[in-house]
């Protein structure tokens, strides 16, 4: 896309490690031209280990802030001066804003994610919540699922001792470890409210793929089904949900609001977030 830069222009970027395929710049210069701020947002890898020294450059570099993927969301915790409520509780950090030479850490996946299932009508509150996975993504969905008072939400892994890990972070709500196996979904999932996949399992570029959905007949017809991958926009397990009579959505949705409010963050800008959804409906569906 074109982007005009001035003398004046504010400096944004995503680091990673990959992250030149990341669609974040595409998403946060299309905000930020319809917003008409004076900044500019770039992908900016930075390999693992070096985050320390890419928060001094950035500083000096004068940029107003970043956002932070794999590898580096964990690694940048201690790095802040300031943490957000969200970024304590997952101990992750993705999104940087620096004012005054001080790095202000915030995590906004967890209320990304939130307000996804939001605008399609899913409430949390008071549900029993089924979550595929225990890795970064699991732990921010399910600790603000928490938050929200999900009456019961099970963390399902094949790693027990990972589920086990997560399921700690949680003492003021109810977090459940579980097995991520046919006998342990075929307990879970007929009393499941809404089913989420936090597992990397038929992402684009990512050759592991799911062996057998057949657990999904265990799952009640009305149960809502959430992939937090949103390449491919329909994954096999969001087909097979699909093709069952569930409604489904995948993660596209959750990445643009996260992306929404770290642009709040980074700029101290109120955004329209359902008006910002309608002006980059459009940019990615090319």
């Amino acid at each position: 896309m074109l982007v005009e830069l001035k003398n004046t222009t504010k400096k944004l970027c995503v680091i990673g490690d990959p992250v030149l395929h990341s669609k974040s710049p595409l998403i946060q210069n299309t905000m930020i031209a319809a917003l008409g701020l004076d900044y500019v947002y770039m992908a900016q890898p930075v390999a693992r280990g070096h985050v320390a020294p890419w928060l001094t450059a950035a500083k000096v570099a004068g940029y107003a802030g970043f956002n932070a993927t794999m590898p580096h969301k964990v690694d940048l915790v201690p790095l802040m001066d300031h943490l957000d409520e969200d970024a304590r509780l997952y101990r992750a950090v993705n999104t940087v804003a620096i004012r005054n030479g001080f790095a202000y850490g915030h995590n906004t996946d967890g209320q990304g994610f939130l307000q996804s299932i939001l605008d399609i009508g899913i409430s949390p509150a008071g549900r029993n919540i089924v979550i595929l996975g225990a890795g970064g993504a699991a732990k921010s969905v399910a600790l603000k699922l928490v938050q929200q008072k999900a009456r019961n939400v099970y963390i399902c892994n094949r790693t027990l001792s990972k589920a086990i890990d997560l399921c700690d972070l949680a003492p003021f709500g109810s977090m459940t470890p579980s097995p991520m196996n046919r006998a342990a979904l075929a307990r879970l999932l007929p009393q499941a409210d809404l089913l989420i996949n936090c597992t990397s399992l038929g992402m684009t570029g990512v050759d592991a793929q799911w062996e057998d959905l057949s657990f999904l007949d265990d799952l009640r017809p009305e149960a809502p089904v959430c992939d937090l991958i949103y390449s491919p926009a329909e994954t096999l397990f969001l087909e097979q949900a699909r093709l069952r009579g569930h409604q489904t959505l995948n993660g596209l949705n959750m990445l643009i609001w996260q992306a929404i409010f770290a642009l709040e963050h980074f700029t101290l800008t109120k955004i329209d977030g359902q008006a910002m959804l309608k002006v980059l409906a459009p940019v990615l569906s090319e």
